[in-house]
Protein backbone atom coordinates (compact mmCIF):
# COMPACT_ATOMS: atom_id res chain seq x y z
CA UNK A 1 0.00 0.00 0.00
CA UNK A 2 1.46 3.44 -0.91
CA UNK A 3 2.70 5.35 2.12
CA UNK A 4 0.52 8.38 1.34
CA UNK A 5 -2.64 6.29 1.24
CA UNK A 6 -1.66 4.45 4.43
CA UNK A 7 -1.11 7.79 6.14
CA UNK A 8 -4.64 8.88 5.24
CA UNK A 9 -6.11 5.64 6.58
CA UNK A 10 -4.42 5.54 9.98
CA UNK A 11 -4.49 9.21 11.06
CA UNK A 12 -7.30 11.78 10.93
CA UNK A 13 -6.55 14.58 8.48
CA UNK A 14 -6.93 17.10 11.27
CA UNK A 15 -7.51 17.20 15.03
CA UNK A 16 -8.75 19.63 17.60
CA UNK A 17 -5.98 20.82 19.87
CA UNK A 18 -6.10 22.30 23.34
CA UNK A 19 -3.59 23.28 26.00
CA UNK A 20 -5.03 22.24 29.36
CA UNK A 21 -3.12 21.63 32.59
CA UNK A 22 -5.31 20.88 35.59
CA UNK A 23 -4.55 21.71 39.22
CA UNK A 24 -3.42 18.35 40.57
CA UNK A 25 -1.37 15.35 39.48
CA UNK A 26 -4.30 12.92 39.67
CA UNK A 27 -6.55 15.25 37.69
CA UNK A 28 -4.02 15.46 34.89
CA UNK A 29 -3.73 11.67 34.62
CA UNK A 30 -7.50 11.23 34.85
CA UNK A 31 -8.02 13.88 32.17
CA UNK A 32 -6.16 11.71 29.64
CA UNK A 33 -8.50 8.83 30.49
CA UNK A 34 -11.52 11.09 30.03
CA UNK A 35 -10.26 12.17 26.62
CA UNK A 36 -9.76 8.56 25.56
CA UNK A 37 -13.28 7.61 26.63
CA UNK A 38 -14.68 10.61 24.75
CA UNK A 39 -13.02 9.57 21.49
CA UNK A 40 -14.10 5.97 22.03
CA UNK A 41 -17.71 7.21 22.12
CA UNK A 42 -17.28 9.76 19.33
CA UNK A 43 -14.36 9.33 16.87
CA UNK A 44 -14.87 12.84 15.50
CA UNK A 45 -13.48 14.14 18.81
CA UNK A 46 -9.95 13.02 17.92
CA UNK A 47 -7.67 15.48 19.66
CA UNK A 48 -4.25 16.61 20.77
CA UNK A 49 -3.85 17.76 24.35
CA UNK A 50 -0.73 19.66 25.45
CA UNK A 51 0.08 20.25 29.12
CA UNK A 52 2.92 20.82 31.55
CA UNK A 53 2.99 19.88 35.25
CA UNK A 54 3.73 22.59 37.80
CA UNK A 55 4.90 20.12 40.47
CA UNK A 56 6.97 16.93 40.39
CA UNK A 57 5.37 13.50 40.56
CA UNK A 58 6.36 9.97 39.57
CA UNK A 59 4.10 7.96 37.26
CA UNK A 60 4.37 4.18 37.02
CA UNK A 61 3.31 2.35 33.88
CA UNK A 62 0.29 0.15 34.46
CA UNK A 63 2.30 -2.99 35.27
CA UNK A 64 5.38 -1.38 36.88
CA UNK A 65 6.34 -2.04 40.50
CA UNK A 66 7.35 0.91 42.66
CA UNK A 67 9.65 -1.35 44.68
CA UNK A 68 11.96 -1.85 41.71
CA UNK A 69 11.42 1.33 39.68
CA UNK A 70 11.41 4.15 42.23
CA UNK A 71 13.46 5.42 45.15
CA UNK A 72 10.38 5.63 47.34
CA UNK A 73 12.25 6.90 50.40
CA UNK A 74 13.72 9.83 48.49
CA UNK A 75 10.33 10.66 46.96
CA UNK A 76 8.68 10.53 50.39
CA UNK A 77 11.33 12.81 51.88
CA UNK A 78 10.91 15.28 49.01
CA UNK A 79 7.11 15.11 49.08
CA UNK A 80 6.95 13.74 45.53
CA UNK A 81 3.80 11.63 44.94
CA UNK A 82 3.95 8.25 43.22
CA UNK A 83 1.01 7.46 40.94
CA UNK A 84 0.07 4.82 38.42
CA UNK A 85 -1.37 5.49 34.95
CA UNK A 86 -3.73 3.32 32.93
CA UNK A 87 -1.35 2.92 29.97
CA UNK A 88 1.73 0.74 29.67
CA UNK A 89 5.33 1.80 29.24
CA UNK A 90 8.00 2.66 31.78
CA UNK A 91 8.14 4.79 34.90
CA UNK A 92 8.66 8.54 34.50
CA UNK A 93 9.15 11.63 36.60
CA UNK A 94 7.01 14.56 35.45
CA UNK A 95 7.37 18.19 36.45
CA UNK A 96 8.26 21.69 35.28
CA UNK A 97 10.37 21.70 32.14
CA UNK A 98 8.69 18.53 30.85
CA UNK A 99 6.10 19.25 28.19
CA UNK A 100 3.51 16.49 27.94
CA UNK A 101 1.24 15.68 25.04
CA UNK A 102 -1.70 13.34 24.54
CA UNK A 103 -3.07 12.08 21.24
CA UNK A 104 -6.50 10.45 21.45
CA UNK A 105 -7.36 8.90 18.10
CA UNK A 106 -9.99 6.58 16.60
CA UNK A 107 -8.93 2.92 16.44
CA UNK A 108 -9.73 1.28 13.11
CA UNK A 109 -9.35 -2.10 11.45
CA UNK A 110 -6.25 -0.70 9.72
CA UNK A 111 -4.61 -0.08 13.10
CA UNK A 112 -5.51 -3.57 14.27
CA UNK A 113 -4.03 -5.10 11.12
CA UNK A 114 -0.82 -3.11 11.51
CA UNK A 115 -0.49 -3.91 15.22
CA UNK A 116 0.65 -1.79 18.14
CA UNK A 117 4.36 -1.92 17.28
CA UNK A 118 3.90 -0.63 13.71
CA UNK A 119 1.37 2.02 14.73
CA UNK A 120 3.75 3.24 17.42
CA UNK A 121 6.68 3.37 15.01
CA UNK A 122 4.70 5.31 12.40
CA UNK A 123 3.46 7.78 15.00
CA UNK A 124 6.93 8.33 16.46
CA UNK A 125 8.46 8.79 13.02
CA UNK A 126 5.88 11.43 12.17
CA UNK A 127 6.75 13.36 15.33
CA UNK A 128 10.48 12.93 14.68
CA UNK A 129 10.03 14.44 11.21
CA UNK A 130 8.19 17.39 12.75
CA UNK A 131 10.96 18.01 15.26
CA UNK A 132 13.65 17.55 12.61
CA UNK A 133 12.26 20.57 10.77
CA UNK A 134 13.90 22.77 13.42
CA UNK A 135 16.51 20.52 15.07
CA UNK A 136 18.97 18.05 13.56
CA UNK A 137 20.01 14.61 14.84
CA UNK A 138 16.52 13.54 16.01
CA UNK A 139 15.76 9.82 15.74
CA UNK A 140 13.37 7.14 16.96
CA UNK A 141 15.02 4.48 19.12
CA UNK A 142 13.86 1.56 21.21
CA UNK A 143 10.14 0.88 21.30
CA UNK A 144 8.92 4.46 21.54
CA UNK A 145 11.73 6.85 22.47
CA UNK A 146 12.83 10.03 20.76
CA UNK A 147 16.55 10.67 20.89
CA UNK A 148 18.62 13.79 20.24
CA UNK A 149 22.33 13.29 19.60
CA UNK A 150 22.18 9.82 21.12
CA UNK A 151 20.28 10.70 24.30
CA UNK A 152 16.62 10.22 25.13
CA UNK A 153 14.40 13.27 25.59
CA UNK A 154 10.98 11.73 24.98
CA UNK A 155 9.31 8.61 26.36
CA UNK A 156 5.89 7.46 25.17
CA UNK A 157 3.13 4.96 26.00
CA UNK A 158 -0.20 3.79 24.61
CA UNK A 159 -3.51 2.29 25.65
CA UNK A 160 -5.99 0.79 23.19
CA UNK A 161 -9.73 0.53 23.77
CA UNK A 162 -12.34 -0.96 21.45
CA UNK A 163 -12.76 2.10 19.22
CA UNK A 164 -9.97 4.46 20.25
CA UNK A 165 -6.44 4.63 21.54
CA UNK A 166 -4.35 7.11 23.44
CA UNK A 167 -0.71 7.83 22.79
CA UNK A 168 0.91 10.10 25.33
CA UNK A 169 4.45 11.21 25.81
CA UNK A 170 6.94 13.59 27.34
CA UNK A 171 9.30 16.13 25.82
CA UNK A 172 12.14 17.26 28.11
CA UNK A 173 13.36 20.77 27.42
CA UNK A 174 14.25 22.41 30.76
CA UNK A 175 13.89 19.56 33.24
CA UNK A 176 15.86 18.98 36.43
CA UNK A 177 17.64 15.81 35.33
CA UNK A 178 19.38 15.43 38.67
CA UNK A 179 15.99 15.05 40.35
CA UNK A 180 15.04 12.39 37.81
CA UNK A 181 18.23 10.49 38.65
CA UNK A 182 17.37 10.58 42.37
CA UNK A 183 13.70 9.64 42.08
CA UNK A 184 13.95 6.78 39.59
CA UNK A 185 15.88 3.57 40.06
CA UNK A 186 17.67 2.01 37.11
CA UNK A 187 14.77 0.56 35.07
CA UNK A 188 14.00 -3.13 35.24
CA UNK A 189 13.81 -3.15 31.44
CA UNK A 190 15.97 -1.08 29.12
CA UNK A 191 16.21 -0.65 25.35
CA UNK A 192 19.34 -2.06 23.77
CA UNK A 193 20.60 1.33 22.69
CA UNK A 194 20.79 2.47 26.34
CA UNK A 195 23.77 0.14 26.91
CA UNK A 196 23.34 0.31 30.72
CA UNK A 197 24.03 4.06 30.80
CA UNK A 198 22.89 5.68 34.08
CA UNK A 199 20.13 8.28 33.89
CA UNK A 200 22.40 11.32 33.67
CA UNK A 201 24.31 9.80 30.74
CA UNK A 202 21.21 8.60 28.96
CA UNK A 203 18.61 11.38 29.28
CA UNK A 204 18.85 14.97 28.04
CA UNK A 205 16.90 18.17 27.54
CA UNK A 206 16.29 19.10 23.93
CA UNK A 207 17.43 22.61 22.92
CA UNK A 208 13.98 23.99 22.16
CA UNK A 209 11.65 25.96 24.39
CA UNK A 210 8.08 25.12 25.38
CA UNK A 211 6.52 27.46 22.81
CA UNK A 212 8.55 25.93 19.99
CA UNK A 213 7.59 22.41 21.06
CA UNK A 214 3.92 23.36 21.28
CA UNK A 215 4.00 24.77 17.76
CA UNK A 216 5.72 21.66 16.41
CA UNK A 217 3.11 19.38 17.99
CA UNK A 218 0.22 21.41 16.57
CA UNK A 219 1.79 21.59 13.11
CA UNK A 220 2.81 17.92 13.03
CA UNK A 221 -0.75 16.76 13.74
CA UNK A 222 -2.59 19.51 11.85
CA UNK A 223 -4.30 20.33 15.12
CA UNK A 224 -6.61 23.33 15.19
CA UNK A 225 -6.43 25.20 18.51
CA UNK A 226 -9.86 24.83 20.11
CA UNK A 227 -11.57 25.15 23.45
CA UNK A 228 -11.71 21.97 25.48
CA UNK A 229 -15.13 20.24 25.60
CA UNK A 230 -16.55 21.13 29.01
CA UNK A 231 -17.93 17.65 29.67
CA UNK A 232 -14.37 16.33 29.95
CA UNK A 233 -13.90 18.14 33.26
CA UNK A 234 -16.87 16.40 34.86
CA UNK A 235 -15.72 13.03 33.52
CA UNK A 236 -12.28 13.73 34.96
CA UNK A 237 -13.76 14.37 38.40
CA UNK A 238 -15.61 11.05 38.23
CA UNK A 239 -12.43 9.18 37.31
CA UNK A 240 -10.48 10.84 40.12
CA UNK A 241 -13.17 9.83 42.62
CA UNK A 242 -13.54 6.27 41.39
CA UNK A 243 -9.90 5.42 40.71
CA UNK A 244 -7.35 7.62 42.44
CA UNK A 245 -8.65 7.11 45.96
CA UNK A 246 -7.24 3.58 45.70
CA UNK A 247 -3.71 2.78 46.87
CA UNK A 248 -3.29 0.81 43.62
CA UNK A 249 -3.33 4.09 41.69
CA UNK A 250 -1.94 6.58 44.22
CA UNK A 251 0.79 4.93 46.26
Amino acid sequence: MPEGLLEELIWPKSLIGFDVTLSTDVENLAFDEAILAEVDANPSMACLRIWEPTEYFVVLGRSNRAESEVDSEFCKAEGIPILRRASGGGTVLLGPGCLCYTLALPLTDVHRALGIARVTTDLMERLAIGLSSVLSNISVRGTSDLVWEGRKFSGNAQRWLRKSFVHHGTLLYDFDLSKLARCLAFPSRQPEYRQTRPHLEFVTNVSLNAAELRNILLKTWDATPSSCPVNLFEETRKIVTSRYGSTEWKL
